[in-house]
């Protein structure tokens, strides 16, 4: 029997990647499949909704002023045709021609109700985080899995699962693990499928990875309140994870090279795991939007620079 897809992506300054991105859903091996593609964006400034455009997606529009993770992904679900949800990241390329395919088709057999595929790090990705990659998604399957651990940068859902719960739009982040959360506490099965892998690629400066982790965290305390963590489980998980990844680099002949990107990276890590978890203030409005859009002003001569932290290049001069 046909099926019908809705892939969705947010975006907000995604120019790099996102023509990559998709060029490789266009190019996937779909059989029984059809297919749309639905850009939720956020006020970029660069050449993103050119590229959209180009590309035939349906881009529809959510203002800063009234975005959140969860609530964009509604939107974008809201508007899908599609029996079956995916979502992948604007920094993320498929690395073959059956990701789709592998992705939706535990869900079509009715194995479980979501599923999650492998990332792999890019070439830009700190070497720290490769070594995240390999262990948060290994090379073999699990359908189904325990627990509701799953990330959307390369997530598949059953609308149908989507109606029963949608996305929390109160959440800082990890809307993905909240949703799977719901759905694993009714007995819903969700499965992570490690042949529909994508290449994950960040490049961010350490305030942004210090932010991350800090708004994971935040979001975290609502999926998990009891877990806490400590100053000491701070120094513990920090000195334990540099030590085994300067072991790996030296293993790897990469030692010289590696050595301040991992202190660095794991600091950010930690040290923004350790503060969000221990924030407990209402989020106002500067704060949301400094979790949300990784933006900042710098001035040059007359013009305002404004420059995406994220992707660290120039998006627009006025």
């Amino acid at each position: 029997m046909d099926s019908s897809v809705s892939i969705i992506i947010r975006t907000y300054n995604e120019q790099k990647y996102l023509a990559q991105l998709l060029a490789a859903i266009h190019a996937q091996v779909f059989e029984n499949l059809f297919y749309e593609v639905i850009i939720v964006d956020s006020g970029s400034t660069d050449r993103t909704l050119e590229i959209a455009n180009n590309f035939k997606c349906k881009v529809l529009h959510i203002k800063k002023s009234d975005f959140s993770f969860g609530r964009s992904l509604n939107i974008g679900c809201a508007a899908a045709q599609g029996d079956y949800l995916v979502f992948i990241s604007g920094h993320c390329v498929p690395t073959n021609n059956y990701w789709l395919l592998n992705l939706v088709t535990p869900l079509i057999k009715g194995d479980v109700v979501l599923t999650y595929g492998r990332q792999l790090g890019g070439e830009t990705t700190k070497f720290s985080e490769h070594l995240l990659f390999a262990k948060f998604y290994p090379q073999e399957s699990r359908i189904p899995q325990q627990g509701y651990f799953c990330n959307n940068a390369n997530l598949a859902v059953l609308k149908s699962m989507w109606q029963l719960h949608l996305f929390n739009e109160s959440l800082t982040g990890l809307e993905d693990m909240y949703l799977a959360k719901q759905l694993v506490s009714k007995s819903f099965p969700i499965g992570y499928v490690a042949e529909a892998s994508v290449y994950h690629y960040h490049n961010e400066n350490w305030q942004i990875v210090k932010r991350r982790y800090e708004r994971e965290a935040i979001a975290l305390k609502e999926i998990m309140p009891e877990v806490h963590i400590t100053f000491i489980d701070f120094l513990r998980y920090f000195i334990s994870a540099i030590l085994l990844d300067l072991y790996v680099a030296w293993q790897q002949k990469k030692l010289m090279g590696k050595i301040s990107e991992i202190i660095l990276f794991r600091l950010m890590q930690f040290w923004g795991s350790y503060v969000g978890n221990h924030e407990h203030r209402k989020l106002s409005n500067e704060m949301k939007e400094m979790y949300f859009y990784p933006l900042k002003i710098y001035p040059q001569d007359d013009n305002k620079i404004y420059y995406n932290e994220q992707d660290q290049e120039i998006v627009e001069v006025i």
